[in-house]
């Protein structure tokens, strides 16, 4: 258990160190991307989440993956796309997973988790669940100049 944890911390920081693929004009968009370990926190009989840089993971933990961007150039970027891998470690959680477009063959088609369907050798289509997805996609209409914000999804350790 002990290398499993330490082999999907090191592979959730590389990909937290790589940026989200986006699409704009080069250099007028900046991506930042962060991982999250959602901790359960009970204090005083409340109980509320932490999100916490993760030092261990184990499977069942919850990850909050996040990409925080940022227009840095002087005029608007129309038409904003930007697509995250979802780590093989992890599965996307299917609570919200409507929010936002996603793939579930590598990027090839896209569309919402309800809508999409697999199909795996020698079996019939199935609706596509929420452990297919292998990309998760936003796009931004417009991104003024000066404007940020962030983007997220939840994903569980396999």
């Amino acid at each position: 258990m002990r290398n499993f944890s330490r082999n999907v911390v090191t592979a959730l920081v590389v990909l937290a160190a790589t940026p989200a693929l986006a699409l704009a004009a080069p250099g007028a968009v900046s991506l930042e991307s962060s991982i999250k370990l959602d901790k359960v926190v009970t204090e005083k009989g409340q109980t509320h989440h932490e999100y916490v840089a993760p030092q261990k993971v184990v499977p069942g933990n919850h990850l909050l993956f996040v990409t925080s961007y940022r227009n840095t150039g002087d005029k608007p970027v129309d038409h904003f796309v930007v697509t995250n891998p979802v780590p093989s470690p992890v599965a996307l959680e299917s609570a919200g997973a409507d929010n936002f477009d996603v793939s579930v063959d590598g990027g090839k088609t896209w569309g919402k988790l309800s809508q999409l369907s697999v199909t795996k050798p020698g079996a019939s289509a199935r609706a596509a669940e929420a452990a297919d997805v292998t990309h998760v996609r936003w796009v931004i209409p417009v991104i003024a100049p000066g404007a940020a914000g962030t983007l997220e999804y939840h994903a569980v350790v396999r």
